[in-house]
């Protein structure tokens, strides 16, 4: 009789795991966003964003979320003896992006009340779970946290925050129309889910982050956003809403009818009119267009991602549009050094712009042929939206 076949052991058979694209797999399971509170040894209230919440038990009731070691919220909550899960709604973005800043007063202007406990409850949130703390276990980078349920409560029917592929967004289902709010029509939003195929592997292989903008009337309006920030920002971009005005949406203007180009030129006082009707002309021939680093790119950046973390107004961007570099007549060997910002068009079966992906947080590119490389990438990745939507390309001439 023949002796049964060794099987290799599972340790030799593992292989080490990508974080890039354990990431990427995990970020295909959508997850619930609650916040954890707690009052401190000093009877502050504190409070941690989480997407690892889940139930454990129901006999003795238990639950359980997982925070980083290194996170400062989580050391403010870590010695805590109670805390609160409080589920928050589909219209809580705000709220989540303010609890989850670096804002040492995260609950100025939230409606709160203190449960019984002394833990803050949300207002609004869907519903609530009070515990104590069970027990606190190492997980690798995080620790497994564990509270013994005491007191739970539905405190609003209504549909859940959920997080997926790097975007806030709320559970459809197939008995409730897709929301069609704000301009963003069904189809308008059904192109931008077929673009997500492109917009994750060009984050991916770039290592930079590819958000894809609509446009509706007067506003350019962040639809997707793929790929994780480089410097360690969690901020998300999607639902931000940015002028339709010169020089930003370059890359919608350059292929409007000559009126409606007049008239995105006339939107703002434009210093140099005729110098921006050229670079829409460039922006149409290339068939991209770019952004270039300066001090007004820098801080236009910092304070979107303080926008959307819900500590700033559309009206602090207004004072930096005019600084902004976009576009430039000749792409120099010291333009394309400058590059920081890449977006090109994904047209409709008319060969009208239905969508834009931009590409940004990207590592500095080396020489010329290195964003020459980005934005051959883009560009592609637009070409091959535009097919997948029936789309046509319109002469760039």
């Amino acid at each position: 009789m023949s002796s049964p076949v060794e099987q290799p052991s599972t340790s030799a058979m593992a292989q080490p795991i990508d974080p890039q694209w354990y990431r990427q797999v995990l970020g295909q399971y959508p997850t619930g966003v609650c916040v954890v509170t707690a009052r401190d040894a000093k009877a502050e209230p504190v409070a941690m964003v989480v997407g690892s919440f889940t139930s454990v038990s129901l006999d003795p009731p238990l639950v359980a979320f997982f925070p980083d070691r290194g996170s400062s919220s989580w050391a403010k909550l870590r010695d805590c003896a109670h805390f609160c899960v409080n589920i928050l709604g589909a219209d809580q973005e705000p709220i989540c992006r303010k609890l989850a800043s670096k804002n040492p007063d995260k609950f100025a202007g939230i409606a709160h009340r203190m449960s019984d406990r002394g833990n803050p409850v949300v207002d609004g949130v869907v519903a609530w779970i009070e515990c104590e703390r069970h027990s606190v276990t190492d997980a690798g980078d995080h620790e497994m946290v564990m509270g013994r349920v005491l007191e739970l409560d539905i405190a609003a029917a209504g549909l859940p925050l959920l997080f997926f592929q790097g975007g806030y967004g709320r559970f459809a289902p197939a008995s409730i129309g897709v929301e069609q709010g704000g301009g963003l029509t069904a189809s308008r939003l059904r192109d931008v889910d077929r673009a997500r195929s492109e917009m994750e592997p060009l984050a991916e292989s770039l290592k930079a982050r590819c958000i894809a903008t609509v446009r509706v009337a007067d506003e350019l309006i962040v639809a997707a956003s793929a790929g994780q920030a480089r410097r360690g920002g969690t901020a998300t971009l999607v639902g931000q809403r940015l002028p339709f005005a010169p020089p930003t949406g370059s890359v919608f203007a350059a292929w409007l009818s000559a009126g409606d180009s007049d008239r995105w030129l006339q939107s703002r006082s434009v210093v140099d009119r005729n110098g921006a009707a050229a670079a829409l002309q460039a922006v149409r021939r290339r068939g991209f267009s770019v952004g270039l680093l300066n001090e007004a790119q820098r801080a236009f950046s910092e304070r979107l991602s303080a926008l959307a973390e819900g500590s700033a107004h559309h009206a602090d961007l207004e004072d930096l549009l005019d600084a902004l570099a976009y576009d430039p007549l000749e792409l120099t060997p010291e333009n394309y050094q400058a590059v920081r910002v890449i977006s090109a068009p994904v047209f409709d079966s008319d060969g009208q712009v239905a969508l834009a992906l931009t590409l940004h947080d990207f590592p500095k590119p080396e020489g010329t042929g290195g964003v020459t490389a980005y934005i051959e990438q883009v560009v592609g990745a637009a070409e091959r939206v535009t097919k997948r939507l029936g789309g046509r390309i319109p002469d760039n001439a």
